[in-house]
């Protein structure tokens, strides 16, 4: 069958079983898009802008374990994604961007809207393709979402001169498996290093299990609470991996690092044994490797990634493999170990969990509440209640991503879509976007602040035409607060440039996209708005605008480069 490259692109879409992409076209771009008008086997989404494309194709992924697709052009509708790919490299999204590029003849001089894609995105995808020739297009399309899926997973780019899409050559559709001899990777962890690994577990007596965002990834939540269950040891979740065990899991004792929980942190110090399952010892969670290293214990890793262990913490067993498969193999191994050894009795680490509920009781996450003003935390506890804890729940960058890490309570993965690694403001409703295509149906909530959600305002539009119902909360406190914040601790109170001084009438706004716009600014009619919000208008989007409290900040907090044990637990110790 003789096919031009714009068709091939769509033909290979097609073949992957991609439902929905997300773009913008432009020049180099329009015979793809004219490919895309006389097909049916997907839909396109017409974003406002390239990094909100980006953005939607990466919520897309991580909410579904599909693969995110995002389309843009040559020059600026590149330059524009980079954000997005940085975003989704940083957290091991699996994503394939294609972007346009000049004709093969004129690339290097300087040609209109030309930049060297490939170049640019070097450092922040897993890997990038520019397309010379028309006879490679079929089989790099294949490769790029071979490439993004398998390994740690991450963005991958091909690039497209135009010429190239308008050539035409022979097109075989994809038979059997993708094979690349340059690139193998490892997914059964060695046999003698899990054998290890179980026999140290075993010999524990203050076990702990850190889990991270390779977890999500891998969809090995199961088989990370099944082992949770056979040990019996308390578990902490990063940022990125919660939902892997249920919030409401008496073994969870909450998120650590940065803004961790007192409880967690102290255990992560504290145990003789650690489990470190898809996480990377990141300097969020541990930001002083020194002081971690003061304590003596035996630490485990269980990761994808060769490179990421002992990257910042040594560990004493390396296994490197797909978590699920590793797991699965880890559990089972321990289940027959530990009858051989006479050590399934839970209480053995009876002392342990004493500990443990002691610094549990000192109730790092409570707050003074107010009948006044309206408390952030309030809302997100408002917001579980009212959903149930069910929500697919995205989020900007800022205090208030933290305060929906804290206390809304996740029970699955993939609930929570957030930036993690790279700190993306702007995410928040491009993420909403991408996760409500993938699970329609399903109730979604933004929060953000007044600051973030300005980002990427223009994708109201979007939300209009495509019929798109998140319900955004905006934790309105007038300041970019999670800067306020540093600044009042490291800065002696002087707020440079954090306080926002001309905002928009939300409500207004919101209305004048065709959307449902409420502002609330008594703790009283925060829960009633929620139910509106989400009953009357349940098919619709709704902007509803908080007035927060403009002092609370986020705690507990370890200022950057101190140990995990040094935390701040209000404001009272300022």
């Amino acid at each position: 069958m003789e096919l031009n490259g714009a068709d091939i692109v769509v033909r290979c879409l097609a073949e992957q079983g991609v439902d929905h992409i997300f773009g913008y076209p432009g020049g180099a771009v329009l015979y793809i898009y004219d490919a895309i008008y006389k097909q049916d086997s997907f839909k396109h989404i017409l974003v406002r802008h390239e990094q909100a494309a980006v953005h939607a194709a990466d919520a897309y992924s991580r909410s579904s374990n599909k693969i995110g697709v995002a389309l843009v052009t040559s020059g600026p509708g590149l330059t524009n994604a980079v954000t997005g790919i940085a975003t989704a490299y940083m957290d091991s999204i699996p994503m394939v961007i294609i972007s346009g590029q000049v004709p093969t003849a004129v690339i290097g001089e300087d040609a209109f809207q030309e930049c060297d894609a490939v170049g640019i995105t070097r450092p922040c995808v897993k890997h990038n393709f520019l397309v010379r020739d028309i006879k490679d297009l079929a089989e790099t399309m294949r490769k790029a979402f071979y490439i993004a899926k398998t390994g740690r997973p991450g963005p991958v780019l091909v690039d497209i001169p135009k010429d190239i899409t308008i050539a035409t050559c022979k097109y075989t559709a994809q038979k059997g498996e993708v094979a690349m001899r340059s690139y193998m990777p490892v997914v059964k962890g060695h046999q003698g290093q899990i054998k290890k690994a179980v026999q140290m577990l075993l010999a524990a007596e203050r076990p702990m299990i850190y889990s991270g965002g390779g977890v999500v990834l891998a969809d090995a939540a199961d088989e990370l609470r099944q082992l949770v269950d056979l040990v019996g040891a308390p578990c902490t979740n990063t940022l990125m991996g919660l939902g892997a065990i249920a919030s409401t899991d008496p073994r969870f004792v909450g998120m650590p690092g940065m803004h961790g929980t007192y409880e967690a942190n102290m255990a992560m110090q504290n145990c003789d044994v650690l489990v470190a399952v898809g996480a990377r010892f990141d300097d969020r969670v541990i930001g002083n490797p020194k002081h971690f290293a003061q304590n003596q214990r035996k630490i485990i890793h269980i990761d994808i990634d060769p490179s990421s262990i002992s990257k910042r913490v040594k560990v004493d067993v390396p296994i490197v493999g797909n978590v699920k498969d590793v797991l699965q193999e880890f559990t089972n191994l321990y289940s027959q170990m530990a009858v051989a050894e006479d050590r399934t009795d839970p209480a053995r680490i009876d002392p342990w969990w004493k500990q443990i509920n002691t610094w549990r009781g000192k109730e790092c996450l409570r707050y003074k509440s107010s009948d006044e003003v309206i408390k952030p935390q309030f809302v997100v506890e408002k917001l579980w209640e009212v959903t149930g804890g069910n929500a697919i729940v995205t989020s900007d960058v800022g205090q208030h991503q933290m305060w929906a890490a804290q206390y809304y309570g996740f029970k699955e993965p993939r609930q929570w879509i957030n930036s993690g690694g790279l700190g993306t403001m702007g995410v928040g409703l491009p993420y909403a976007m991408g996760a409500q295509m993938a699970n329609p149906g399903r109730d979604v909530a933004v929060i953000t602040g007044e600051g973030s959600i300005q980002m990427n305002i223009q994708e109201l539009s979007t939300c209009k035409q495509y019929h798109l119902s998140p319900k955004i909360l905006c934790l309105n406190n007038r300041y970019l607060g999670m800067v306020r914040q540093w600044q009042q601790i490291d800065y002696g109170s002087r707020y440079s440039e954090s306080y926002v001084d001309a905002l928009p009438d939300f409500v207004k706004l919101v209305e004048s996209y065709g959307h449902v716009g409420l502002l609330i600014d008594k703790p009283a009619d925060v829960e009633p708005a929620l139910r509106e919000a989400f009953g009357k208008h349940k098919d619709r989007l709704v902007f509803l605008d908080f007035i927060t409290d403009q002092t609370e900040n986020v705690w507990p907090m370890v200022k950057a480069g101190r140990g995990l044990t040094e935390m701040l637990l209000g404001s009272e110790e300022l």
